[in-house]
């Protein structure tokens, strides 16, 4: 994927999150958790733990309907990344993250609880294009 290309080139310091991990952790096909799980440890990913203050954001973007409760990991997705200050969040997850919805109103809670905006991207916003 060119987006990890651009991650080893040093375009992107990537981050994910325990949640991630334990999601991977628990995927039922060994070959595609094992090459999941190899990622991180191949391009150097940051993994952030758990924290209240993620979890009370989380709960703010399900309590404004936001994100639904039941998409909880989603909000924590989201929440973890703002509470530690990172730029963008990439996402392949059209359900309830990289959608205009989530954008800005995760946007409108951070700023309002003194966090900044954050940009939700897919991998196909954010990677660079070879001329045709």
């Amino acid at each position: 994927m060119k987006l990890f290309k651009e991650i080893k080139a040093g375009k992107f310091k990537p981050y994910t999150s325990v949640f991630v991990v334990e999601e991977l952790e628990n995927t039922p096909d060994d070959l595609k958790r094992n090459k999941m799980l190899d990622l991180i440890s191949k391009y150097n990913i940051i993994i952030f733990p758990e924290s209240d203050n993620a979890i009370n954001l989380a709960n703010l973007y399900i309590d404004n309907d936001i994100i639904p409760l039941k998409k909880f990991i989603d909000a924590i997705h989201i929440a973890i990344a703002s509470i530690n200050n990172l730029d963008k969040i990439i996402s392949l997850n059209f359900g309830h993250i990289v959608r205009d919805k989530t954008k800005i109103f995760t946007d409108y809670i951070n700023k309002i609880n003194g966090y900044k905006t954050i940009e939700i991207n897919s991998p196909l916003e954010v990677i660079d294009h070879e001329e045709i």
